[in-house]
């Protein structure tokens, strides 16, 4: 405990731990949203590199304790060009991180997140409708490079689910399986980039507990109300969030 406190005062540590509860239940409702809750929050509190590393790391242990609810149903056939696309577009995002200071990861963290906020806030999911292989791999290089630079790979696949995949239930088991595996790239790429410390390491050990109820609490909801009330408040958070982070990177 000591070691923790050492990291952040209990206030900020309540904060990481709190929002870890919210993501993860955003995230079970819909199948996305974690990072973009997430990343903002943590950015204001911790280094980038830290702040991605944690983010990376609560999404791959979350998505773990309930594969069940993704495994095996998503269409395949669109993931794989997906995923392999999101490879090359971390390891040229990871690049990126390096270069920037804490100000720049917040400003670009900001406008990133109110970008996709709109975009989002005006997709509306259609009839099934087949993209070419092209469009998908382009879409899982997008993000993978903002996965690798912010940690935030969902807005360009959130984009693509809700036009492609019309069923509901798809559309979030899609979602869900690629942060899982778009995430352990990202991991796997920022340990290799030196970029794995003991803070976030200590903080995920932290996050962990809450991260999880509010994993099992969005599963429920979305079993019993479904996604789309959910919207909605997910839209205001994230672009108060993207205005919070600009405004301190501005600042």
């Amino acid at each position: 405990m000591d070691s923790i406190l050492e990291i952040l005062p209990p206030l900020q540590l309540a904060a990481v731990v709190g929002t870890a509860f919210l993501a993860a239940l955003l995230r079970a409702f819909t199948g996305f949203g974690f990072a973009m809750i997430a990343v903002p929050v943590f950015s204001l509190l911790l280094l980038p590199a830290e702040a991605v590393v944690l983010a990376a790391s609560l999404t791959i242990v979350v998505s773990s304790t309930s594969y069940k609810e993704w495994w095996g149903r998503f269409p395949a056939d669109q993931f794989v060009p997906m995923i392999l696309g999101s490879l090359v577009g971390t390891a040229v995002g990871v690049y990126l991180l390096s270069g920037m200071s804490k100000a720049q990861f917040q400003l670009w963290i900001g406008i990133s997140v109110i970008a996709a906020t709109l975009v989002t806030a005006f997709i509306k999911p259609s009839a099934q409708r087949k993209a070419p292989a092209s469009v998908t791999s382009a879409t899982g290089v997008l993000s993978g490079l903002m996965n690798g630079a912010f940690a935030i790979p969902g807005p360009p696949v959130v984009v693509y689910a809700m036009a492609v995949i019309s069923e509901p239930a798809a559309a979030r088991a899609f979602l869900m399986a690629f942060f899982f595996a778009s995430n352990v790239l990202a991991f796997f790429m920022f340990s290799v980039a030196g970029m794995v410390t003991a803070t976030p390491l200590l903080l995920l050990l932290l996050a962990i507990p809450l991260g999880v109820l509010g994993d099992k609490l969005g599963s429920g909801l979305f079993h019993r109300v479904g996604g789309a009330a959910y919207r909605p408040i997910a839209l205001v958070v994230a672009l108060v969030l993207g205005g919070w982070n600009t405004y301190a990177g501005l600042s």
